[in-house]
C-alpha cells in the first residue's frame, strides 16, 4: 500500500500538534520528492550515512527526528550540506523532520518513549516548562542506587552511561529531558526529584549536580533519542498500512 507526502504531511503534522510549537528549525517536510510513497526509512538524523542506507533500500522518503535548515546556520548550500541535499533531490526522496514535536509527545515522544524503556511509574509533564512534555518526571519501581540507574541505563540504550552522584542515597523518582537537555538540571533539583536523566553533559552540570546533590546521567544524545523516531514510525506502519523500517547509524554522542 501507499501513501501521498502530502497525505503523510497533514497527518503526521497533526499527530504532533506541530503548530503549536515554537521550534528551532521547520518541522514537517523539508525536501520534496516522489508523490507516492511505498517504502518509508527512520533515523535519528538526516546524515550522508542515513540517506545512503535510505537510497540502498529503495525508500521513497525518509523520517527523522533531526534534519536540516536550523536557525542561526550557515544558509549557503555548500560542501557537506549540499552533498547531503544533492543526494535526496537526485534520488527524488522526500525528507521529513520533526524536533520538539516529537521530543514532548505524550505517546511516541523521545521523553516518553525513554520512560517506557526503563518502566518508570507515574510519569508527568513537568508544569511550567515550555513546550509542555520537553522536561518530564517519573518514579522508579522500586529506589535503586545512582550506579543501579546507571547501569540499567546502560543495559536498555547499550552505551557506557556517564553517572556523577556524591550522596549514594537511594533514588526513587526521576526527571529527564532527552538529548541536548543538560540545562534542565537546576529544573529537577527545583521539583525536588532523587535524579536527573539527559543525553549530554556541559562542564558546568558536573559542578551543579555536586553543589545542588542531585544525581546527574549522560546517557547520549543519540542513544536517547532513538525510541521516538522509531515508535512514530512504528505506528505509522500499523495506521497506513506502508513499509516503514528503522535505520540506526551508531553514533557514541
Amino acid at each position: 500500500m501507499s501513501l501521498s507526502n502530502k497525505e503523510l504531511r497533514l497527518y503526521l503534522d497533526g499527530l504532533l500538534k506541530v503548530h503549536e510549537i515554537n521550534d528551532f528549525c521547520p518541522n514537517g517536510l523539508q525536501v520534496e520528492g516522489k508523490p507516492q510513497l511505498k517504502k518509508i526509512v527512520t533515523g535519528v538524523t538526516a546524515s550522508q550515512a542515513l540517506i545512503d542506507e535510505a537510497v540502498k533500500r529503495n525508500a521513497d522518503a525518509i523520517l527523522v527526528h533531526h534534519g536540516y535548515f536550523w536557525k542561526g546556520e550557515a544558509q549557503p548550500i555548500v560542501g557537506m550540506k549540499k552533498r547531503r541535499i544533492k543526494s535526496i533531490l537526485d534520488n527524488d526522496l522526500n525528507l521529513f523532520a520533526y524536533h520538539l514535536p516529537l521530543d514532548v509527545h505524550p505517546e511516541y515522544g523521545n521523553n516518553r518513549q525513554l520512560a517506557n524503556l526503563l518502566n518508570l511509574e507515574n510519569i508527568s509533564a513537568v508544569s511550567g516548562v515550555k513546550p509542555t512534555g520537553v522536561v518530564m518526571t517519573g518514579e522508579l519501581p522500586s529506589p535503586m542506587t545512582a550506579d543501579e540507574v546507571a547501569a540499567l541505563l546502560s543495559k536498555k540504550l547499550n552505551r557506557h552511561v556517564l553517572c556523577e552522584d556524591k550522596s549514594g542515597s537511594l533514588l526513587s523518582t526521576l526527571a529527564w529531558c532527552t538529548g541536548g537537555g543538560q540545562g534542565y538540571i537546576e529544573t529537577a533539583v527545583e521539583i525536588g526529584v532523587d535524579g536527573f536523566i539527559t543525553g549530554e553533559v556541559s562542564e558546568q552540570t558536573i559542578h551543579t549536580a555536586r553543589e545542588m546533590d542531585v544525581a546527574f546521567f549522560a546517557a547520549g544524545h543519540h542513544a536517547t533519542e532513538r525510541y521516538g523516531i522509531k515508535a512514530l514510525g512504528e505506528h505509522l506502519k500499523e495506521h497506513f498500512s506502508v513499509d516503514v523500517e528503522f535505520v540506526d547509524i551508531d553514533n557514541p554522542a
